[in-house]
């Protein structure tokens, strides 16, 4: 007895051979593509978009008093991201300059006593001057009143009072000659009193140039144009020198893709090469990039742990090699590539370079 099948049952087998067909023929076209492309391109999903993601690092420690930033917020060069209390650094630096002060008014004090003193030893050089034309008239004196008294015209009483007027005279002398001396070397002595004055301004303003640079720390701004990271930072934390506060991307330089092709796809590779790149999140835009540099060891030598093949336990692994690509940025979408991103990156084979 043959078994009859209604038209909604061969209706049903139609479209399910269609259908069978379509699918056949979809995974036919996708084959034959993906055949093409491995024959034309080198490629590879294993590369991500990067882009330089520094840290925002407090250069002095306090209390957080203000945070002008949000998350994922546009800043430009020089906008303030974070406040820290100042006070104490502010106190810091009014102790300094009124060291500084105090300083520099010695300092102007020991010139003054200087200016005196050298007068002062300008006199007692006057004096010794005239003490020497002194005794030296009265050394005369007495040498005429001794060749008297052996002639018998003048008394031993003569004698004696030139004698004691010389010796007068040369006292007086070697008294002047003793206080031009202690002037002199008092004005020796000031003058190493300033030369120490002199070299504690010296360190009184560095001091005070660094107060002054821990003063301005207290202000943290954005080093250039760029998207703020995540926000871990409030109001009223207590904050150490070094700490990471924050994270903030750079928009001032180029983004780029780090892409690890395997081993056997670098032979051609070459500098200056053109690459597209197509990230997972957009899959219907194509961006082109440029081959900048090719890593000089594999990823696996630079690991925590490279493998050591002499221990007897070789398995051989087809290593990857890091390819740095730049996305070329003459096209406005390319913001859409964030950092971390996953993208496929197919190099067309048979570029040459000069």
């Amino acid at each position: 007895m043959k078994k009859k099948y209604s038209v909604t049952d061969r209706l049903i087998t139609k479209i399910t051979g269609w259908m069978a067909a379509a699918i056949v023929l979809a995974l036919a076209v996708w084959g034959v593509a993906t055949l093409w492309s491995y024959a034309t391109c080198e490629q590879t999903n294993d590369a991500q978009v990067q882009e330089y993601v520094n840290p925002v690092i407090s250069r002095a420690g306090g209390f957080i008093v203000a945070v002008q930033f949000e998350e994922n917020q546009y800043v430009k060069k020089g906008d303030t991201l974070l406040i820290v209390d100042n006070r104490e650094y502010v106190l810091q630096q009014e102790q300094t300059e009124a060291s500084l002060q105090r300083a520099i008014a010695q300092l102007q004090v020991l010139e003054s006593n200087m200016h005196t003193i050298r007068k002062s030893a300008a006199a007692a050089q006057a004096q010794v001057a005239a003490g020497k034309a002194k005794a030296w008239k009265q050394q005369l004196d007495y040498e005429r009143y001794r060749q008297l008294y052996r002639e018998e015209s003048a008394t031993q009483q003569q004698l004696e009072h030139m004698q004691a007027a010389l010796d007068v005279d040369k006292s007086d002398y070697r008294s002047a000659q003793e206080q031009y001396e202690a002037a002199t070397s008092r004005v020796g002595d000031i003058r190493a009193e300033k030369a120490v004055v002199q070299a504690e301004i010296v360190r009184l303003k560095a001091l005070l140039n660094r107060h002054k640079l821990d003063v301005s720390y207290t202000v943290i701004t954005a080093a250039y144009d760029g998207r703020m990271g995540r926000r871990t930072i409030e109001v009223g934390q207590m904050i150490d020198a070094g700490e990471t506060l924050a994270f903030i991307v750079n928009n001032e330089t180029d983004k780029w893709v780090v892409a690890n092709y395997k081993e056997t796809q670098v032979a051609q590779m070459r500098i200056g090469d053109t690459v597209q790149v197509v990230a997972d999140a957009f899959p219907g835009t194509e961006f082109k990039g440029t081959i900048i540099s090719l890593s000089p060891a594999t990823g696996s030598s630079f690991s925590l742990l490279p493998p050591d093949n002499s221990t007897g336990n070789y398995v051989k692994i087809v290593q990857r090699v890091p390819v740095r690509i730049r996305i070329d940025e003459h096209r406005k979408d390319t913001d859409v590539l964030k950092a971390g991103m996953n993208v496929t990156v197919s190099l067309p084979k048979g570029q040459h370079h000069g």
